[in-house]
């Protein structure tokens, strides 16, 4: 079994150290200083308790470079995807899965749910249909990740927390490809379950990242500051339930409820959310999957998100006036 590991930063990098460590044949894509290091020093991995561990890897920037693969686990944030679609084709066999472990609204969510919106494409995370198009949505399946990680140095990964990669076919079936898989990864020592019901998941995450990524990037606050403070609390918990109100339209399920999905963010600590380090270090901020498609769900479902629409606005501003949204 061949897996390509597309976007080996953090979490990339984690499940790719995993994998190579239970003798799997993988394969990395990176670049920059990232992937010079890996190719001259190996990756390191780096778990609390344990002692570091570095692994020889197969890395490149060039997918031409690594063959046909089984699967493609992409790991890139979502608006990196499109414009490399082109480049992952050499990856591509006839039975290549791939594994959409990004985050937010996935560019495949209508593919095989159901009911009037079959089938419908989402602008706001796959402009001109390009995954669509060039990925194929048969090919899909999807993945809900929970590791928190990081780049501490080129070639060097600091694992933080968790190691649950949650597997779901776009059809809740559980599929050949999606066992075997959950039992390479499980095999690797992450825990992979296989889940009938991957949307629910997806939005349980989401939750938290549509209202708390932009909040805290807005008032560079912590997730223990705007998940207690009155007026913060009160304008994730809106979204959170504008939000909900949209998914279950949509036919999902949540175990929890706002609450208790508040709390669990407040319990983090003192966390800095992605979309604030991506703010304070330059980089694009994943703005449109995490919050813009949710905004394109209730205009396609009917649902008014007022407190949505004006977060949006803001955060859009803010990373326009920063360079970072384009």
């Amino acid at each position: 079994m061949r897996i390509c590991v597309f976007g080996a930063g953090a979490i990339g990098g984690y499940l790719g150290v995993k994998l190579a460590q239970a003798g799997m044949d993988v394969s990395l894509v990176a670049r920059g200083p990232h992937l010079n290091a890996m190719r001259e020093k190996g990756l390191t991995l780096i778990e609390e308790d344990q002692a570091p561990v570095t692994v020889p890897v197969t890395a490149s920037d060039d997918p031409a470079e690594l063959g046909v693969q089984d699967y493609v686990i992409v790991t890139l944030k979502a608006h990196s995807v499109p414009p490399v679609v082109g480049r992952m084709q050499p990856l591509f066999g006839d039975n290549t899965t791939v594994v959409s472990g990004v985050n937010g609204v996935p560019w495949w969510y209508f593919h095989k749910l159901g009911g009037p919106l079959e089938g419908r494409r989402l602008a706001s995370v796959d402009p001109g249909n390009a995954q669509w198009d060039g990925f194929g949505p048969d090919r899909v399946l999807g993945c809900v990740v929970y590791p928190a990680a990081e780049v501490i140095e080129p070639g060097v990964i600091r694992h933080i927390e968790g190691n649950r990669f949650c597997l779901g076919e776009p059809d809740g079936s559980k599929s050949d490809r999606a066992k075997v898989l959950s039992e390479a990864m499980i095999k690797a020592g992450l825990k992979a379950p296989v889940r009938p019901r991957i949307r629910d998941e997806i939005w349980v995450k989401l939750w938290g990242n549509l209202s708390f990524n932009p909040i805290s990037a807005l008032t560079h606050s912590t997730l223990d500051v705007l998940c207690t403070d009155p007026g913060t609390r009160a304008v994730a918990r809106a979204m959170m339930v504008e939000a909900q109100e949209i998914a279950e339209k949509l036919g999902v399920r949540f175990p929890i409820d706002v609450d208790r999905r508040i709390d669990g963010g407040a319990a983090v600590g003192a966390h800095k959310t992605s979309m604030w380090q991506d703010l304070n270090l330059g980089r694009p901020m994943e703005i449109d999957a995490l919050v813009t498609a949710v905004q394109e769900l209730g205009q396609l479902t009917g649902t008014p998100t007022p407190t949505i629409d004006t977060v949006l606005a803001l955060i859009q501003l803010r990373g326009r006036t920063a360079g970072l949204y384009g």
